[in-house]
């Protein structure tokens, strides 16, 4: 099975910052996308002014320069453009780092846009070299114009494409999408402090050297609204794993308002994923920072459990049918809209976002709508616990003895056994080593199937 597709990005031109006498103008230029009219090969978005130019044009060079590194074991890798959903209010740009550990998000609200209504779809867009050394001299008050998308109608009637781009797309990018979603919707705000404040800390972290990676795990205790380093985990202590990954906010924090840091609670002290908040004027940027350096968002598992049931799949299909790229998704709507106990709405919007049609706000603690060109039926050859898990059942491999199951493969055979707490466990070498800390095993996946199968069987 080829790990990684080709991307193609088809652009009628290069996006660019431009100067005339009327004023600075940055021009985004879309390639092909989906919007509620269908597939467009090059959709727009909104023509309007930025009322916060010079901080949104760093802010959109931080989001950039993510897509353009690689954290863990740097190397010169080839750039994704960022994605972005036009939610009718607002504008989300998107991005992964090469290595998948760090994902980035520019959310442009509706108070940092002044024009023309916004549009619903998403697209990725165009972020050249050029453009990025621009985007790094902008400054002054003056005003910027922002255009989403080609000049006018009449361009879409170009035979040809101007810039053309073909860029390795690996699977983990899309399993990233995924598992950020479903790490982000456990969070909890741990804590929230003044830019100066963050500002120290930041420039107190290594920097990220050629050859190095980002190893250094950090660990900052809130305290009111401070954050006070500590050499190791402390009760409350948030985790800042990698620490050197954040050092692309520094820039953005001159123009900040506050910043925020959302991570789960932990009551080992062991390390978790993070994710630092920084309000701007109308805009917020959002870092999320996977478990470790040499972690990438593709392999932690979290959609699994969801993956595996069968509920969820199918619900899948029918909760897509009534997303629309709103800027927020109310799960006690769509369960109306749907017949569907919120839990299962949940569970649906995890099978849809492993085809990257759902993202999670943690400002608004919401999900939201995207779309990628990807299939949600194609999840199962993206997960290979998934798949594995499923050849097990298909065989025969599992036999249930109460809260026990026996999982055997050629000549191993594995205990999976569950608590009275409901929290499984098993024998695997997976087990020893991750303790479920990055998604169930597939001996453990199998023997929740053939649960849920019995359970249906003995309901009907």
């Amino acid at each position: 099975m080829s790990t990684a597709l080709t991307q193609s990005y088809a652009y009628l031109g290069a996006s660019a910052v431009r100067e005339s006498p009327s004023g600075r103008s940055l021009a985004l230029e879309t390639s092909g996308g989906a919007t509620p009219g269908g597939e467009q090969a090059n959709p727009r978005f909104f023509d309007g002014f930025l009322t916060a130019p010079t901080a949104a044009a760093t802010a959109l060079l931080a989001v950039a320069d993510v897509a353009a590194t690689r954290y863990y074991r740097p190397s010169s890798a080839a750039s994704l453009d960022p994605v972005v959903t036009a939610g009718g209010d607002r504008l989300r740009m998107e991005s992964f780092s090469g290595c998948c550990g760090l994902y980035a998000r520019l959310d442009v609200l509706a108070p940092g846009l002044d024009g023309d209504d916004v549009g619903h779809g998403t697209t990725n867009v165009d972020i050249n070299v050029p453009l990025r050394q621009a985007l790094a001299k902008l400054g002054g008050l003056e005003p910027l114009h922002l255009r989403v998308g080609p000049e006018g109608v009449e361009a879409t009637t170009f035979e040809g494409r101007f810039v053309e781009k073909k860029v390795p797309l690996p699977q983990r990018w899309l399993r990233g999408f995924a598992e950020a979603q479903v790490l982000g919707a456990g969070f909890d705000l741990r804590a929230e402090v003044p830019p100066a404040q963050a500002a120290a800390v930041l420039r107190s972290l290594p920097r990220l050297t050629l050859g190095s990676g980002a190893r250094t795990t950090r660990w900052v205790l809130p305290t009111g609204r401070t954050l006070r380093a500590v050499s190791r985990p402390a009760p409350g202590a948030v985790c800042l794993p990698g620490a050197e990954r954040l050092a692309g906010l520094i820039p953005v924090l001159r123009y900040a308002t506050g910043v925020r840091l959302y991570a789960p609670e932990t009551a080992k002290g062991e390390g978790t994923a993070v994710a630092w908040e920084v309000g701007l004027p109308g805009m917020r940027l959002t870092l999320l920072l996977s478990p470790s350096a040499s972690r990438g968002f593709s392999g932690e598992g979290g959609v699994l459990d969801d993956l595996a049931t069968g509920p969820a799949a199918r619900d899948a299909e029918q909760v897509a049918e009534l997303l629309a790229w709103e800027p927020t998704l109310d799960i006690a709507v769509l369960a109306a809209q749907a017949g569907l106990p919120p839990e299962r709405v949940r569970a649906a919007l995890t099978v849809l976002g492993t085809s990257g049609q759902i993202g999670y706000d943690l400002a608004e603690q919401a999900y939201f709508h995207r779309h990628l060109p990807y299939s949600a039926g194609d999840a199962e050859a993206r997960n290979p616990r998934l798949l594995g898990a499923r050849t097990l059942v298909a065989e025969g491999a599992v036999r249930l003895d109460g809260t026990l199951a026996w999982v055997r493969k050629d000549d191993h055979t594995h205990m999976v056994r569950v608590d009275d707490a409901g929290r499984p466990s098993c024998t695997c070498l997976w087990w020893a080593r991750y303790q479920g800390g990055r998604g169930p095993c597939k001996h453990v996946l199998a023997a929740s199937m053939v649960r849920d199968d019995m359970k249906r069987e003995s309901a009907r």
